[in-house]
């Protein structure tokens, strides 16, 4: 069990919950930041907390037309 798997769950909520406000499924935001669907899918999986790097983190962001900070805000 990794030190940080609490924060990876919390990070993978807040991106579907963006993506989805987006109305974008997580096949499309895969292929905007050319990344697998699978991947994606990883790092929104609650029962399956996922690491995801810095640069990712901050593509899915511009993407989602969404501060990073946003996606690493666990108290809303």
């Amino acid at each position: 069990m990794s030190k940080h798997e609490q924060e990876y769950k919390m990070i993978g909520l807040n991106i579907a919950y963006y993506r989805k406000l987006r109305g974008l499924s997580q096949l499309q935001l895969a292929e905007l930041i050319d990344l697998s669907r699978t991947h994606i899918s990883n790092i929104e999986a609650p029962n399956m907390p996922t690491a995801v790097s810095l640069d990712t983190l901050l593509d899915i962001a511009d993407t989602l037309n969404v501060p990073a900070k946003k996606l690493l805000d666990f108290h809303e």
